[in-house]
């Protein structure tokens, strides 16, 4: 008997921690139970093949938002092709609402809701062992002929029961490896399925770090902590924080969700000495608006927050990512403007513009005609307008959105970024702006180049400030340097031949340095200075960019002004 564990992931470098767990914990049928994974990007007749040449007796898939089209697309032409095999479906995506899936689709067999560790193991010795019957497994919703059977829900898990879910850490190479050190969530808001499970549960701090060893131990480049809110118990996350400080390996880097306003005194002392790039935090602000929070049921100091993140920001070691929310309840065009600029003042490395996925069995589904939500029938179920945004205004955010990922997250251009929001009233606008010149020439559906999108920006800068064509291309020419040792220097600045051996000569001048991995350019404006306090001087000098001591967090070379001897 072969039960083949079936995972689609959104990118090849995400691994799907739900169908380790459940293999692991039925450990005792490891002959039995095996795992395939593959991502939306693969073709489906691609997944078709793979699995029919695995040829299992039962499937069981792992269904989320970004998978389940494919998955049900996926089901019926297995259906097809193995018409004796039983397929499962499990995961969030099919948890709560399994009676009216089964009845859709006639193909599938059961599905496991809700927590699915114990309900795995028992499905496989149903199939393996024959010695328990469905009707007997608590946690599913299964077809018995033309029936439909809901057995009653299964009592949680204690996460200590749960063992390591990777048996061979090889197998995960230049891939995201996820982790969780707790289940739940203590907080409600109204768009999250989290907040179904209010009972937190932690796993013993021991053999927490017994599991963090062994990712230490194999350098493992990131680990992903999927708890929903790391930091509601401070002991707890403050014990894992210090263990992997102390035990901190120079490579990888661990991600957080967390609540920054919870975050005391004694804990932000200690964040501040950590290794640069050793934490990354998600901090999911949403809205800044008052009566928005309390809507949507959050718990969330913004005052405290603000001042959190300031704190954070003030030694650069730590990675913020931080999140706001288009669409929720009381959240107009305007308020939402006033929200990004709040959270773009709190300089996070990435401000992630997401748009409110109305989900099945969250709060806000029940309650989207109260709030005039309208959203795609398709997942992710995205909000289309409300009776506060309209679907207008939404396209707006969209291109907003779209240039802040362009431009701002990958913090490529941020020294001619700080120069352009000097001619704008607040940042919003100015990246308002920048995406009305892309829909104004077209620009929209062209694939640009990393160059292509510096020239892009360039030429946005020149059209609104066409006379500082000299501080402009020295603040494009210092942001491309940043990055990058250039090959070919850009057709819109040129180097006359003097300058050439004077730099060669300022390089070979140059101690302590590599001078193969270093960059010497002349600017005719203080960019340093610029960038440190907003004052535009315009002075010759030399800038040395060091691509050996690149710093951590943002990537950008070191670099430092360099005289003339």
């Amino acid at each position: 008997m072969k039960i083949l564990l079936t995972a689609i992931n959104s990118k090849f470098i995400h691994s799907n921690l739900a169908v380790y767990c459940l293999k692991e914990y039925s450990s005792e049928y490891r002959e039995n139970v095996s795992i395939r994974e593959f991502t939306i990007n693969n073709r489906t007749d691609y997944i078709l093949s793979e699995i029919y040449k695995e040829k299992p007796d039962v499937i069981a898939i792992s269904t989320y938002v970004w998978n389940i089209e494919v998955v049900l697309e996926l089901i019926k032409e297995l259906n097809k092709i193995m018409p004796e095999v039983d397929i499962w479906l499990g995961g969030p995506e099919v948890s709560f609402d399994s009676k009216e899936k089964i009845t859709e689709y006639k193909e599938i067999k059961g599905i496991m809701c809700g927590e699915g560790e114990a309900t795995f193991k028992e499905v496989v010795q149903y199939y393996v062992n024959g010695d328990i019957k469905l009707r007997n497994i608590r946690g599913i919703t299964y077809r018995d002929c033309d029936e439909i059977n809901v057995n009653p829900v299964r009592q949680l898990l204690s996460l200590d029961d749960v063992p390591f879910p990777y048996e061979n850490l090889d197998d995960f190479n230049n891939k995201i490896i996820y982790y969780e050190s707790s289940r739940g969530c203590p907080f409600s808001c109204s768009y999250c399925l989290s907040s179904i499970d209010r009972t937190v549960r932690f796993k013993n701090i021991e053999i927490v770090k017994k599991h963090l060893s062994i990712f230490i131990k194999h350098s493992v480049k990131q680990v992903k902590f999927v708890d929903r809110t790391f930091n509601c118990n401070k002991k707890h996350a403050l014990a894992i924080w210090k263990f992997l400080c102390q035990n901190d390996n120079g490579i990888t880097n661990f991600h957080f969700e967390i609540s920054a306003d919870l975050l005391d005194e004694e804990t932000i002392e200690f964040l501040q000495t950590v290794r640069p790039n050793l934490f990354q935090f998600e901090i999911g602000v949403q809205s800044t608006n008052l009566r928005t929070i309390q809507e949507i049921r959050r718990t969330m100091d913004i005052d405290r927050l603000r001042v959190v993140v300031d704190k954070l920001n003030i030694y650069k070691n730590i990675h913020l990512h931080l999140d706001i929310i288009a669409g929720l309840p009381y959240e107009d065009y305007n308020s939402f403007r006033n929200t990004f600029n709040a959270v773009y003042a709190m300089r996070p490395e990435q401000l992630q513009l997401g748009f409110l996925k109305v989900l099945k069995g969250s709060y806000m589904y029940e309650n989207k005609k109260e709030y005039g939500i309208e959203y795609r029938d398709k997942p992710p179920y995205e909000v289309l307008y409300t009776q506060y945004v309209s679907y207008e205004e939404m396209l707006k955010l969209k291109a907003v959105e779209e240039m802040v990922d362009t431009y701002y997250n990958s913090n490529q251009y941020i020294a001619i970024i700080k120069y352009m929001l000097t001619f704008f009233d607040t940042p919003f606008d100015f990246y308002y702006e920048l995406a009305n010149y892309y829909e104004k020439n077209g620009l929209n559906d062209i694939n640009h180049s990393r160059l292509a999108k510096y020239d892009r920006l360039r030429e946005f800068a020149l059209k609104r400030n066409g006379t500082d064509v000299v501080i402009i291309n020295n603040l494009v020419l210092f942001d491309l340097y940043c990055i990058e040792k250039l090959n070919k220097r850009p057709e819109w600045v040129k180097q006359k031949e003097d300058e050439k051996s004077i730099i060669k000569d300022l390089i070979k001048s140059q101690e302590d340095v590599n001078h193969k991995t270093v960059h010497v350019e002349k600017f005719d404006y203080d960019i340093l200075r610029f960038i440190e306090t907003e004052e535009v001087v315009c002075i010759s000098n030399y800038i040395l960019f060091d691509y050996d001591k690149k710093d951590l967090i943002l990537r950008h070379a070191f670099t430092k002004k360099i005289e003339l001897t």
